[in-house]
């Protein structure tokens, strides 16, 4: 008599993919944001001073933030990855064209 073979595991994959515009813009945007300053304030209690840093961060920098989704829509359509309208994702949050 022969003995059983188990069924070969699946493996999780080892590896991931990254876009380095997406990843580029929202690192970028992140900053233009303020961001981590914004949810430093949060964790510590204090949500409507955290909204209102990063409110005003966000009408500081709005030129550049302007610039940086333009560059990215220009990169992406150069790239020709722009099939998804994904200009960039940071976690749950994307920006989308």
């Amino acid at each position: 008599m022969v003995a059983r073979r188990r069924a070969p595991r699946r493996r999780a994959k080892k590896s991931f993919n990254v876009s380095a515009i997406e990843a580029g813009t929202a690192l970028s945007l992140a900053q233009s944001t303020g961001f981590a300053n914004a949810l430093q304030t949060a964790l510590n209690g204090n949500i409507a001073g955290a909204v209102n840093s990063m409110s005003n961060s966000i009408m500081s920098n709005k030129t550049k933030i302007i610039g940086t989704l333009g560059a990215a829509a220009i990169a992406k359509v150069a790239s020709k990855g722009f099939a998804s309208g994904t200009l960039a994702k940071l976690g749950p949050i994307r920006v989308k064209l």
